[in-house]
């Protein structure tokens, strides 16, 4: 943020501005960037998912729309989003019809704040950074419900219910398995979280000891179900509840579903990518060039892996979901918690 701010101070005209007003400013136009960035993931995300399941179920894909490969079906498939018509059911809650899907991008948005890039670049250098992205992303889960709720139909409520109980349910795991990383260094900051790590890929948190290799598996498998992908996807469940909490919206406003799950994807593989695997840093100490592709290209790889495992295994069962989240990987991560600090005593390690 000091960066742009300091980039609108350097304009022409725009000496003499105040620093409430560079803030401000400043505070706009990143908060636009960040939506541009989400839109451009989710056209990107949308074609790289076909690909990646046309790859793994042996055919193509889409080949056609642009020719190559078929980049340009998933910018044909947005503007044919953008054309469909706005239908609010009659007996729908129409208040919250609306506001509920805004409240789910908003949860997205506001989470990629805190999420550094580069060193120095980062639109919200807080204190409490980590702390801050699990709870506004939690907003999400408000959104689900209130638009299950506000449609007035009995599969989007069910769908809706599904999805709070799923997210609150692993948001246990995911933030337990970020303790040890947190007690290796000392903050809640993620520019101190990334900047721990550098010295090359040894230095990296997923290799620092077993109690961390072991909390970043089950960093991933609850990102996988903290986003409602295959194979937990329990909330939009095709064949049980039609499409879930989303059933009855069309148009920008499905579109704002669309968006947030694919936003919440890139989001959940940059923060492994920060916290286990050394963010902005590259695997070989001494070329860190390209700060930010580098951590771009960590952030896709892990988005990868999460499409390797939607279109590998088969969906689970509702009670085989909260099975795994209550009864196993809410004891490993604490075990995790625990083994970790004991390693840090043993091996004299201390808070950076």
């Amino acid at each position: 943020m000091e960066i742009l701010t300091d980039l609108l101070r350097s304009m022409p005209g725009a000496s003499g501005m105040s620093d409430q007003a560079a803030f401000i400013t400043a505070s706009a136009t990143m908060a636009t960037i960040m939506f541009i960035v989400m839109a451009l993931c989710a056209i990107l995300l949308t074609w790289m998912e076909r690909k990646v399941a046309g790859f793994l179920q042996n055919r193509y894909g889409p080949m056609r729309t642009g020719r190559w490969h078929g980049w340009a079906q998933a910018v044909a498939d947005m503007l044919k989003i953008l054309g469909k018509e706005d239908i609010i059911p009659a007996e729908a809650d129409k208040g919250l019809f609306m506001f509920g899907p805004l409240l789910v991008l908003l949860g997205s948005l506001l989470a990629w704040a805190a999420i550094p890039w580069a060193p120095g670049f980062v639109a919200a250098d807080l204190d409490l950074g980590l702390f801050y992205i699990f709870a506004v992303s939690s907003m999400v889960i408000m959104g689900l419900l209130m638009s299950g709720w506000a449609s007035n139909n009995k599969w989007a409520l069910y769908g809706a219910a599904r999805g709070a109980a799923q997210m609150i349910s692993y948001e246990i795991p995911l933030a337990l398995a970020c303790i040890p990383v947190v007690m290796y260094t000392g903050s809640l900051n993620t520019m101190d979280i990334v900047i721990a790590q550098q010295g090359g890929m040894l230095n990296w948190f997923v290799f620092r000891n077993p109690f961390l290799f072991i909390a970043f598996i089950m960093y991933f498998i609850a990102s996988i179900a903290e986003t409602n992908r295959g194979p937990f996807d329990m909330p939009e469940t095709e064949s049980e509840l039609v499409a879930g909490y989303h059933t009855e919206y069309t148009g920008m406003r499905f579109a704002f579903f669309f968006l947030s799950e694919y936003a919440n994807l890139f989001l959940v593989s940059l923060i492994a990518a920060m916290v286990f695997l050394g963010g902005w840093w590259s695997p070989i100490p001494g070329t860190d060039f390209a700060p930010a592709l580098t951590f771009i290209i960590k952030g896709v790889l892990m988005v990868f892996l999460n499409m390797w495992v939607r279109w590998t295994l088969p969906r689970v069962r509702v009670d085989q979901l909260m099975h795994l989240c209550w009864k196993v990987m809410i004891p490993v991560t604490l075990l995790c918690v625990i083994g970790a600090g004991i390693w840090m005593m043993l091996s004299g390690q201390a808070a950076a």
